[in-house]
């Protein structure tokens, strides 16, 4: 098996004489319990506000916002509202009367006029000391037409004024973490900067953008009084505003390196040519009795194609909602097969793995094995000697696969099926259970074409298009919870025709917070009202006695409830399965005709998409209805309006990154806005392409030698990936 190319091996320096990276970064890659007067305790406070234990990290958490204390105003000159930092001599001192919660009074003069000061706080109350002179700075407030600063955000001698910060950065918090000390750190990491880094970018970009290097970005942001200009009051946030865009392109770059790298390792990664003759492969297709969909067999030929070159195929297939995917695997599966190898399948839950555990079973002409956590006993045991002595040529299982028990004779093709469900480190232990296996990623959920640069850069992609024939298109409506008289009625004329219905509800139980209708009250509720006519239309699966009219599965449940509960749908048992986000993926019910979807705005587009995809699976007309509260935002509105004009699961998935953002391209996190620290959306959309071309530039696909020693990248290459703790990006992007 090969190992994962290493980036922190092997630097040179992109020109004579630069710097020596690792030594040069050993600083600010330094855990927090480096930096003077950072505990363990506190370095752990820390590392929640910055993500991470490393120094760099800390520096990488930018200010939320900076207030302005630049105005020195005397006493007379103030008003309310005004933020001031001041000097005076304590007039008098006023402790609150014992056992009270009035605040401690503090007069103060500086010859124009008297400032009132009110503390709370004891310590503070205790650092003035009559007739000395101090300086405050806070916001200034009236009371009985006298100024008073409530609690000042410093009080120091008047000698000390300066350690006052003109233009003061404030820092995300955490529980028992407070901004004094978050200043401490942060300008004690600051120290910690190398002096001179080799430059990443261009140096015709940095002239073009008038960037500052990435030192002074960082040390912009976080002492923005130290700006050029910034105490005259000159517009130092333009200044500030170029340090960030700077900052923001240094990660995009850092994202679009690692991406680099992975395309050029995954190019060169040894593999084994898979080649068959296609005898299993057509007694597979004969016994399904239908001929492969046009976009099934393109897809089909390129994998293949792949599988017959030395090098390890990692493919993603991108099909949508019902296009035939889990045909395409089990083909594949087999030309791995046909060439004396195993095949393996990885499914995110018990019941989808049992889906595809039935349906390789039907088709597959060589033995086909079961894993999951629910397998016990002698049937496990059985499972993993055909497994380990090569019995079983088709397994098909659960994320027990990845268990260390589990052993393969010769696993030549890892399939994961839905991957966003899975961890990375689960794709990883898959394939890494098979000698230099190919990778087969498969999804239902069609990935935005702008987020396929930046997330799967070093996998080639495959689109499913179309569906079997014979599927009819689902019917989309939007209505408002305020119809839901109208809804219930036509539930229950669909009832009357013999349709099954799902109804998804976001939580399980009722929410102070969230005025959603909960799963266990819906089903209540539907039970009150259609229960009667739905009584004794089946009999429960174990006990015989009569099932539930109206089913109820959500991930609270113990896990067998919950597969009885979809089992006694998905045969007819019952009627109406009311269920929270759990039938997204894995459930296949071709008699279901009707999906209500209730408080359909707090769902993503993909996730609707999903949902709906669980009716219009057979050949009856299905509904999907829409369900939203009365106050509808636009963003919510668009999602909706999306869902209602269109099936294709690609065009939503554009619209889904536009209206929310996709997933981290390099790291672990797989869904939600992309995790960067300092490149907002706007940043992103400005600056990704001018970080794609820079990676292409600085890596060109000759940079990865072929013959397994580490690569050798240059000195700014090292340095940015280093900071922005990409080192293990070859390895992430390996699992797909």
């Amino acid at each position: 098996m090969s190992s994962p190319l290493s980036f922190t091996s092997s630097f040179v320096p992109a020109q004579e004489g630069i710097c020596d990276v690792p030594s040069v970064l050993a600083p600010v890659l330094a855990p927090l319990t480096s930096l003077p007067g950072v505990s363990t305790a506190r370095a752990r406070l820390l590392g929640r506000i910055a993500q991470g234990n490393r120094v760099a990290d800390l520096l990488f958490c930018l200010p939320e916002s900076v207030t302005d204390r630049r105005a020195r105003p005397t006493i007379a000159q103030i008003r309310p509202g005004m933020l001031a930092t001041l000097t005076g001599t304590v007039l008098d001192i006023r402790p609150p009367a014992p056992r009270t919660r009035q605040p401690w009074r503090v007069s103060m003069t500086d010859q124009t006029g008297i400032l009132e000061i009110a503390f709370f706080s004891p310590w503070q109350a205790r650092q003035v000391v009559l007739g000395e002179a101090i300086a405050v700075s806070g916001k200034v407030e009236a009371f009985h037409d006298r100024p008073v600063m409530t609690t000042p955000d410093y009080l120091l001698p008047a000698h000390a004024m300066a350690r006052i910060p003109l233009l003061d950065p404030i820092w995300p918090l955490t529980a028992g973490l407070f901004g004094g000390q978050v200043r401490q750190a942060m300008t004690a990491a600051l120290d910690r900067l190398p002096p001179a880094l080799p430059e990443w970018h261009d140096p015709t970009l940095i002239r073009h953008k008038d960037w500052p290097d990435f030192a002074t970005a960082l040390t912009w942001l976080h002492r923005p009084d130290q700006i050029p200009g910034s105490a005259q009051g000159e517009d130092w946030q333009t200044l500030r505003a170029r340090a960030q865009a700077r900052l923001a392109c240094d990660e995009l770059l850092a994202d679009q390196l690692a991406i680099r790298i992975a395309q050029n390792a995954s190019r060169a990664r040894p593999g084994r040519s898979f080649l068959g003759d296609g005898h299993l492969q057509r007694q597979a297709l004969a016994t399904f009795g239908h001929a492969l969909t046009p976009g099934q067999k393109h897809v089909l030929r390129e994998i293949e194609a792949d599988m017959a070159q030395p090098l390890r195929m990692s493919r993603l297939v991108q099909g949508d909602v019902g296009a035939g995917k889990t045909l395409v695997a089990l083909l594949a599966m087999l030309r791995a097969v046909e060439a004396g190898a195993q095949a393996a399948i990885m499914a995110p839950t018990e019941i989808l793995a049992r889906q595809h555990a039935a349906t390789f079973e039907r088709l597959s002409p060589v033995p086909v094995a079961f894993l999951c956590s629910s397998v016990k006993g002698r049937a496990r045991k059985q499972a993993l000697a055909a497994m380990a002595d090569g019995t079983a040529k088709l397994v098909v299982g659960t994320h027990a696969l990845v268990q260390e028990s589990v052993h393969f004779a010769d696993l030549g093709l890892a399939v994961v099926d839905e991957q966003h469900r899975f961890g990375v480190d689960q794709r990883l232990a898959l394939v890494e259970k098979g000698h230099e296996a190919d990778m087969l990623v498969m999804t239902a959920t069609p990935i935005p074409r702008t987020l396929l640069l930046t997330r799967f850069g070093d996998m080639q992609i495959s689109r499913l298009e179309g569906k079997p024939a014979g599927r009819k298109p689902v019917r989309t409506s939007v209505h408002s919870l305020g119809a839901m008289d109208d809804i219930l009625e036509g539930v229950g004329r669909a009832l009357n025709n013999g349709a099954q219905i799902f109804w998804v509800c976001p939580l399980v139980s009722e929410s102070e917070s969230l005025d959603i209708a909960a799963a266990e009250a819906r089903q209540a509720a539907l039970a009150a009202r259609f229960g009667a006519a739905l009584a004794g239309s089946g009999t429960d699966g174990t006990s015989g006695a009569p099932a539930p009219a109206i089913g109820l599965a959500h991930g609270r449940q113990d896990t067998n409830v919950r597969e009885q509960a979809l089992q006694d749908f998905a045969t007819g048992k019952t009627r109406i399965l009311v269920a929270t986000t759990v039938i997204e993926v894995g459930v296949d019910v071709p008699s279901a005709t009707v999906m209500v979807i209730e408080h359909a705005e707090r769902f993503g587009l993909a996730q609707l998409h999903q949902l709906r995809g669980r009716v219009g699976r057979g050949r009856d007309a299905s509904y999907c209805l829409l369900l939203h509260d009365e106050e509808l935002g636009h963003t919510a509105r668009r999602r909706l309006s999306c869902l209602r004009e269109t099936e294709d699961g690609f065009v939503i998935a554009d619209e889904d990154f536009r209206l929310r953002g996709g997933g981290e391209a390099t790291g672990r996190r797989q869904s939600g806005l992309p995790e960067y620290r300092m490149a907002s959306d706007t940043l992103v959309d400005q600056l990704l392409d001018t970080a794609h071309n820079e990676a292409t530039a600085l890596l060109p696909d000759t940079t990865n030698p072929t013959d397994g020693a580490p690569t050798v990248l240059p000195a700014p290459v090292s340095a940015v990936l280093s900071l922005f703790g990409k080192a293990d990006a070859a390895r992430i992007f390996n699992s797909g």
